[in-house]
């Protein structure tokens, strides 16, 4: 065998045992995030009467978790850099598992806002730590397909979690508790569980990995830090700076698009549902749906993106179908045609997010990935999730138009796009200019 033959053998060997060593553990992990911050659209169906909600009260409960997400954050990605993610990772499950399983003592609207905003400073930096852990794991010809696989679990914990919700439901007066109280209790404690998990799991870095051979872990930790190298130019941004920066900014609009899609879809598709006059598990398994189709395109389009190497308009396309799928809404009032934009609606949030973050991470410094990974996240949340929660809410209860209640969203996606083209094309001349004089 020669030594490309050999060299490339080691490659594809080493990538694989990466893969199936960390991806399915750390989609399981983020399946479970997704059901325990999700769950709370299904338990509305019999909570919100239960509490006395209005659709304002309860859209401002579910917009909290942003609010303590973002301002936790950047703090929670700058100690998982200082802690090791194994450790930290854990420590995010177990406070998370066990704030979402104690959503089921909630008394009222008060105590309500308070989990909520404890449920998002729990889980505030798993998903920007994880992008940031598969930075250390994986080379940058790798992460669009790679991130996109992890981020399945996305869409699949609506596609699991929408029909289990329902069914726990079903639970409604066992012990004397509600189907909701269950719900919560439930799906909140295999969080916990696999938090421990994480301490026995996970591994910091390639050079500790004793499950690769030592030729693997020396081909894997070359070729990362030659990346790394390749980047040190700009690796002295001060923080202050960097999330001042217009790519940061500019990225964070961008990616609220997505994030207020999928959250808004998350929190208040189930009641959109129902109006229809579906019962509870009705509702539960055609909620389901558009998430298992997510799932499957969302994979094959960060294939794409990788093979293309083409990160731009792999980004920009899915948000113009977000955009597309809510405009549309204006104009249909029957279930089926509904259950078709909202699975396009949602093909498109989740189809964006390989290309995104592999494009997000390939712009940052590497000693500001942490930092400028968890900050686009984080005000992208708090745009899309905080802020966007609140105003379907809102327009919902005051037009009683779901249809109107989604336009904002789809002006958004429109900013959105026209933010990520002016940035990409900026980079694109910035590196051409930084070519052109290392030539000279």
């Amino acid at each position: 065998m020669s030594e490309i033959q050999h060299n490339a053998r080691l490659e594809a060997d080493t990538i694989r045992k990466v893969t199936w060593r960390l991806i399915p553990f750390l989609m399981l992990c983020y399946l479970l995030a997704f059901i325990d911050r999700g769950n709370i659209g299904m338990a509305s169906l019999q909570m919100n009467d239960d509490l006395g909600l209005t659709k304002k009260m309860f859209g401002f409960a579910g917009s909290l978790f942003f609010i303590s997400y973002f301002l936790f954050e950047v703090p929670s990605n700058l100690a998982l850099q200082k802690f090791g993610a194994r450790k930290w990772i854990a420590r995010i499950m177990i406070t998370w598992g066990l704030v979402s399983a104690g959503m089921a003592a909630v008394q009222g609207p008060t105590s309500l806002y308070v989990m909520r905003f404890l449920l998002g400073a729990a889980e505030a930096g798993f998903f920007p730590g994880v992008v940031l852990y598969l930075t250390y794991w994986f080379p940058a010809a790798y992460r669009g397909r790679i991130v996109a696989i992890f981020m399945v679990a996305v869409p699949m914990a609506s596609f699991v979690g929408s029909p289990l919700s329902a069914l726990l439901l079903q639970a409604d007066g066992l012990l004397g508790l509600r189907g909701w109280h269950w719900l919560f209790i439930l799906e909140g404690i295999p969080t916990v569980l696999m938090g421990f998990a994480c301490l026995y799991f996970l591994t910091d870095r390639p050079e500790q990995a004793k499950w690769l051979s030592a030729e693997q872990r020396n081909w894997l930790s070359a070729r990362l830090e030659k990346e790394r190298s390749e980047k040190k130019t700009a690796a002295h941004i001060p923080l202050a700076k960097l999330l001042r920066s217009k790519e940061v900014l500019g990225m964070a609009l961008v990616c609220s698009t997505a994030s207020a899609a999928g959250t808004v879809l998350g929190v208040w598709q189930p009641q959109l549902l129902k109006s229809f006059g579906l019962s509870i598990m009705e509702t539960g398994l055609i909620n389901s749906i558009p998430y298992v189709i997510a799932a499957i395109l969302m994979v094959w389009w960060g294939r794409h993106s990788d093979r293309k190497a083409e990160r731009r308009w792999h980004t920009a396309i899915p948000l113009a179908l977000i955009s597309g799928g809510m405009l549309s809404s204006l104009f249909i009032t029957s279930l089926a045609p509904t259950v078709v934009l909202l699975s396009c609606v949602l093909i498109g949030a989740y189809s964006f997010k390989g290309p995104f973050w592999a494009l997000s991470s390939s712009w940052l410094p590497a000693s500001g990935a942490a930092a400028g990974l968890a900050a686009i996240n984080a005000c992208a949340n708090l745009i899309g999730g905080g802020l966007m929660v609140n105003v379907y809410g809102w327009i919902r209860e005051e037009t009683g138009s779901y249809s109107l209640a989604l336009l904002p969203i789809a002006i958004l996606a429109l900013a959105s796009i026209v933010t990520l083209l002016v940035l990409s094309n900026g980079a694109h001349q910035a590196t051409r200019n930084a070519s052109a004089k290392a030539a000279a």
